[in-house]
């Protein structure tokens, strides 16, 4: 195991980098912090180790065959994106994927833009069953720190398509998805109620200001949520979670 306690060296600094978006997209790989990631048996690029860390933690790291380091505490800290960190961070290769091949039910997220949101949505959508989920440019990175350690190592589950927002309708169209959106419209209806076909989409919207006018427009149905209490509103990885589950049991259910 190399050992690095100098902030120039060149391995350090190429790691460092990528806690920035541009340098995860031009490197493709990104970082993953916290014990779990060791129990997957996703194959690290790297595993970085905090200096004094406990043996059993290492111990954990021995069936992957990659590069392994340790940093000294400083240089540690400048990466750790935890107050309470657990000293291991794990480096991955990114694998966002062609939009070739998809499953027939699929989750398409427009614009949504909170990193915790979006690490939670990749969470429940890998807990019941969905593959594939879509994002329109605009939305946030989904190697973002905090979407990866919200994921809580669903990332590693699921695939990750980007398209622009406005090809999305037409790419779904050609390829006979039923486009199912959540929007507050005057011919909404209850989510439990909605009529799945062979292949469906179903699209979420950004936090604030929902799904755009033209998805809308082309969408092949309209669902809400009620809300029986006094709030407002659901979050968009609350009102996911609600409704995946909901098409779960309908599948399960044919």
């Amino acid at each position: 195991m190399d050992i690095i306690t100098s902030k120039d060296n060149e391995m350090y600094k190429k790691i460092k980098k990528l806690k920035a978006k541009k340098y995860r997209d031009l490197e493709k790989l990104y970082l993953a912090e916290g014990r779990k990631f060791l129990e997957f048996k996703e194959l690290p690029e790297m595993i970085i180790f905090r200096e004094g860390i406990s043996d059993d933690v290492i111990d954990m790291a021995e069936h992957h065959i990659c590069k392994k380091i340790m940093l000294n505490e400083k240089l540690f800290k400048e990466l750790t994106s935890q107050e309470s960190s657990q000293g291991v961070i794990i480096c991955y290769k990114s694998k966002i994927k062609e939009l070739n091949e998809l499953e027939d039910n699929i989750v398409v997220l427009n614009k949504v833009s909170d990193p915790g949101n979006l690490g939670t949505i990749i969470r429940v959508s890998d807990a019941a069953g969905f593959k594939d989920i879509i994002l329109t440019k605009g939305s946030v990175d989904c190697y973002n720190d905090k979407t990866v350690r919200s994921s809580m190592g669903s990332i590693l589950n699921v695939n990750i398509h980007y398209i622009e927002e406005e090809k999305l309708v037409g790419f779904l169209k050609d390829r006979e998805y039923k486009i199912i959106s959540t929007a507050l419209e005057k011919d909404s209806i209850d989510y439990t109620k909605m009529k799945l076909q062979e292949k469906n989409a179903f699209i979420f919207g950004n936090e604030g200001d929902g799904i755009s006018k033209n998805i809308i427009a082309n969408s092949d149905e309209k669902v809400i949520i009620p809300i029986y209490g006094g709030a407002e509103s659901l979050n968009v990885a609350m009102a996911t979670g609600i409704i995946l589950y909901e098409v779960r049991n309908k599948l399960n259910n044919k």
